[in-house]
């Protein structure tokens, strides 16, 4: 290595100089040339002669002058050493060769004798070979075929597994979820195959499988039927939710109508002895949310009856629940359908033995008013369960059965027991008030009436029975009342008595609706006793004061007689007379009037009869006060008030109890509230005005006829006029009741609004409408 950088150290300064100088020896000294090329050559980049070095380097120790000469003679020897070693190798080799190609000289002959014997064989088997090129190709295209028929027979026939599901349970024939994926592929087989049929015409695979398709469907419906037939002999709410296989069953049965028809048929048998059974343990054991059984009531109908229902209607409710849970994978349409009629005949099973108790509890029961509270509970649960189970069905029908039933052992009831109070009325008393039977008849009406308004369903026909009732008691009572005044000897007790009975029965109709028509009639019957004592009271005041002969002459006079005082009786001298005696009246009101009025009941209709009493009075007072004032009639030196001096008079002697004025404005009414209310009154300047003053009199009179003004203060202003004089109409607020009875007195024409309050009123807003004649 030393040797090696020695010399690549000294061949630079040696070849650099040389090159230029001894160009020409170089080219023809060829051991130069070599030299030049070794010292030009970079050795150490060399990998070659790194090789070698790497090579010789172990072979030199030290270099000193022998060493080149040995370290050649080393590597001949090395040399040498190699090429023995190569060549006994190479030896190796070729006698691996040699054999090689032995076997090889072997193999070609054996492969030529062979090639001869096939090339013989061929010769003589070239039809066998033919032959089996042919068959080759066929087993091509019969493998294609084949392909093709299995992609066939797997898009158009049922594996073994969906065969098995479709056959069911070989034990008790029930279904698994298997077996609607395969009916769903046996659907659609024989969808496919329809129209495989359609778009290539006559298909002979297709038309075998569809008839195979179709006897596997009917195969798996009747497998399907006769699994929903099962499952619903042992169907209830807690084992629908466990077997969700059933409702997709009714899904599945849908494609088969009569199948399906015969499916809910099956449901519907099974739910009637379900409930049937239920319904039975319930009366005599008890349900579970309440342990006592419902027999136990049966003493009492109104509950026996009324807890009955409500099982039905909640058993009904549980049912229809059950129906909506089985058909939830079902077509809506399929619901709506079938669930009315499913309850109907369902529930059908409960009508027998829930008649024959209801009958049973019937036969038993006097008590009208129970009667009609049962009519009532019947009529609620007919219109709850009918949306349900429809009106046609045969438990409506039974339940509409069992309340007519009911309502004719209540009217039936409610005659006996009229009539049994009323055959116990005695003679009135002295103070004529109404008999403790009319009260006790009343209280029954009450009863029976406050019933119906507490009824939990609004009845349909209610003013027909309302007035079944009334015609039940009212009439009998009406016709009873009057036998009973007959035993009065004063015709003015019998209409003060009549007065106070039918103020009674006015008082008590007047809170409850659909009662027009009797209000009016009422109205008139006291409108008519009413005449009786007005008349006879105002024929007493007249008659006492004198002014009846005034009045009747004033009345008949025509001036073709010449003037009023030259009649006999008619001079000044005998009408200050009468008017004194007139003046006396006014001083001292009470002095003529009947000892009959006091004993009226209502203080309604006593202010009535004296107002009237008082408008007769005035009216007559007006006819002789218009001839007086005549100049015609020749009065001179006649002290009387005027007519405007009469009206003021009427308001005080009227309301001498509680008429009061504000201001200009008076009050013209006798009879008293005792609750704010907002009225009217008639200011002389500006007309009718409002008031809102608590206590004043609740009868409104304006004697004047102008029209009525469209509003006032809390209250609204109506024109309502009747062939009879009278009107009526029923106010909403709270139930209340105004009443308005017109009467127009005649050769004075005026309009008189009269608001009653009915005793439950307790507001502030009412009514008013007057009729103007």
């Amino acid at each position: 290595m030393e040797a090696e950088t020695d010399g690549s150290k000294a061949a630079p300064p040696q070849s650099a100089p040389a090159a230029p100088v001894d160009n020409a020896a170089s080219v023809t000294n060829p051991i130069k040339r070599r030299i030049d090329k070794l010292v030009a050559s970079k050795l150490h980049n060399d990998p070659e002669f790194i090789k070698v070095v790497d090579y010789v380097a172990p072979m030199v120790g030290n270099l000193d002058i022998h060493t080149e000469r040995r370290l050649l003679r080393s590597l001949e020897k090395r040399q040498l050493e190699l090429n023995k070693e190569y060549l006994e190798e190479f030896e190796k080799v070729n006698a691996h060769v040699q054999d090689f190609a032995e076997k090889v000289r072997t193999m070609h002959r054996i492969c030529s004798d062979l090639t001869n014997r096939i090339q013989q064989n061929k010769e003589k088997t070239q039809d066998l070979l033919s032959k089996t090129s042919a068959l080759q190709n066929q087993k091509k295209h019969l493998e294609a075929k084949q392909k093709a028929i299995d992609d066939f027979l797997g898009r158009f026939s049922l594996t073994d597994a969906e065969k098995r599901a479709l056959e069911g349970s070989t034990k008790d024939g029930t279904i698994t979820s298997d077996f609607f994926p395969a009916l769903a592929r046996a659907r659609d087989i024989y969808s496919d195959s329809k129209e495989l049929l359609r778009s290539n015409g006559e298909h002979s695979a297709a038309v075998e499988i569809m008839e195979e398709m179709s006897q596997t469907l009917e195969k798996a419906y009747e497998v399907l039927y006769r699994s929903i037939q099962r499952e619903c002999r042992i169907l209830s709410a807690d084992y629908v939710e466990m077997k969700a296989v059933l409702c997709q069953s009714f899904a599945a049965l849908q494609e088969r109508e009569v199948l399906l028809k015969y499916a809910l048929d099956e449901i519907c048998t099974a739910r009637k002895n379900q409930i049937l059974r239920l319904y039975i343990d319930a009366l005599t054991k008890g349900t579970q949310s309440n342990g006592k059984p419902i027999e136990l009531m049966s003493h009492d109908p109104l509950r026996y009856m009324g807890d009955m229902l409500a099982w039905i209607y909640e058993a009904l409710e549980g049912e229809r629940e059950l129906l909506q849970m089985l058909l939830k994978d079902c077509n809506p349409q399929v619901i709506r359908d079938n669930s009315v009629n499913l309850l109907s005949q369902i529930s059908s099973a409960l009508c027998r033995p829930f008649k024959l108790r209801v009958e049973q509890a019937l036969a038993g029961e006097t008590d009208s008013v129970v009667l009609y509270r049962l009519s009532a509970l019947f009529t609620f649960y007919s219109e709850k369960m009918s949306p349900e189970i429809g009106p046609d069905s045969e438990l409506s029908r039974t339940i509409e059965e069992l309340n007519q039933l009911t309502l004719n052992i209540f009217y039936s009831g409610l005659n006996g027991a009229v009539q049994k109070i009323l055959s116990k009325m005695g003679a009135p008393d002295y103070d004529l008030l109404p008999v403790p039977a009319v009260h006790q008849i009343l209280m029954l009406l009450r009863d029976v009436l406050e019933t119906h308004d507490g009824a939990m369903a609004g009845k349909t026909n209610s003013e027909e029975e309302f007035n079944k009732i009334f015609s039940c008691v009212l009439d009998p009572l009406y016709r009873s009342v009057q036998v009973a005044a007959t035993h009065l000897h004063s015709p003015l007790d019998v209409a003060v008595y009549t007065l106070n009975c039918l103020s009674a029965i006015y008082a008590l109709v007047i809170l409850y609706p659909f009662t027009d028509s009797r209000l009016e009639m009422i109205k008139a019957l006291m409108e008519g006793n009413e005449d009786v004592l007005v008349s006879e009271e105002a024929s007493t005041i007249l008659a006492n004061t004198g002014l009846i002969s005034l009045y009747q002459k004033a009345a008949a006079h025509d001036k073709n007689q010449g003037p009023l005082s030259a009649i006999p009786g008619m001079d000044a001298t005998s009408v200050n007379n009468v008017m004194v005696q007139f003046d006396v009246f006014l001083a001292q009101p009470d002095k003529y009037e009947l000892d009959q009025i006091a004993k009226i009941s209502s203080a309604r209709t006593r202010e009535s009869v004296k107002q009237r009493t008082v408008d007769n009075v005035v009216a007559a007072y007006s006819v002789v006060v218009s001839k007086l004032e005549d100049p015609f009639n020749a009065y001179e030196n006649v002290a009387y008030k005027s007519v405007d001096q009469g009206i003021l008079w009427r308001s005080s002697i009227a309301g001498n109890k509680c008429g009061r004025s504000y201001g200009q404005c008076q009050i013209m009414g006798p009879v008293c509230a005792t609750r704010p209310y907002v009225g009217l009154a008639r200011d002389p300047c500006d007309g009718w005005k409002s008031l809102s003053q608590k206590n004043p009199c609740l009868t409104l009179h304006r004697p004047s006829p102008e029209p009525c003004h469209t509003t006032y203060h809390n209250a609204q202003v109506t024109r309502h006029g009747s062939s009879d004089g009278r009107c009526s109409m029923r106010q909403g607020f709270f139930g209340a009741v105004v009443y308005m009875p017109l009467r127009v007195l005649p050769k004075y024409k005026r309009s008189i609004a009269s608001v009653w309050w009915s005793q439950q009123a307790n507001f502030t807003n009412f009514q008013v409408k007057e009729l103007l004649k």
